[in-house]
């Protein structure tokens, strides 16, 4: 199921190619996701020959291009659900700053996760096309969803709600996709949580650290392993 979501998520970022890389807005979240299409698609264009030789290339183009843009930190605590609560909540210093630590590993190997899966599901991009709905108003409001439509031929459409959320200092920055009103951070939730419990937050990082390090590849939609 994340693999799915990964899929139409790197579509989203790496279509409608344009000869120069234009700059991103990121006050604008609707401007942000389209540019950032643009610049990733170009980036993975220019570079071909370059992953022709090594896969592994297409890690840095996730981080340089597409990563910056990914509000990963949020994304992560999302994903832990009511563990971050259950941190805030701790009285005894010393425990608690051991607990912290543990937070700010999994938000560093997440991301390291992110960027992995990213790069692997890029080896499976071809020619589909999307269609963006029209931008609406957002001032005022810190969280906006960017409506667009997967097209590929012979295939139904895939509708994507792409949520994007205004930082503090009036950034905008991806979170979570909702495709056919399942959500990436939810799917991705249900699936770490009972290992979370069972198991603790330093075992879900080992094991996201352990797949972050795999060769890049396509590894299909039966899981993460």
């Amino acid at each position: 199921m994340f693999k799915k979501f990964l899929l139409c998520i790197t579509v989203l970022f790496s279509l409608n190619a344009q000869a120069a890389e234009p700059k991103v807005d990121l006050k604008d979240p609707y401007k942000m996701v389209r540019t950032v299409s643009d610049n990733t698609f170009a980036r993975i264009t220019k570079d071909q020959p370059l992953i022709a030789k090594d896969k592994e290339h297409l890690r840095v183009i996730v981080q340089e291009e597409l990563m910056p843009y990914i509000d990963y930190k949020y994304a992560a605590l999302r994903v832990l659900g009511n563990h971050v609560s259950k941190v805030r909540a701790i009285e005894d210093k010393e425990e608690k700053a051991k607990a912290i630590k543990e937070l700010q590993r999994f938000i560093d190997v997440f991301q390291k996760y992110l960027i992995a899966t990213y790069a692997g599901v890029f080896t499976q991009y071809t020619n589909q096309s999307v269609e963006f709905a029209p931008p609406q108003p957002f001032k005022g409001q810190d969280v906006v969803v960017v409506k667009t439509k997967i097209v590929e031929a012979g295939k139904p459409d895939i509708r994507i709600d792409f949520k994007v959320r205004e930082d503090r200092s009036g950034d905008w920055g991806a979170y979570d996709m909702i495709a056919e009103g399942i959500s990436l951070l939810d799917a991705k939730q249900s699936e770490l949580q009972g290992i979370l419990r069972q198991h603790g937050l330093d075992y879900v990082s080992d094991l996201l650290e352990q797949k972050s390090q795999l060769p890049v590849q396509f590894r299909g939609d039966g899981g993460d392993e």
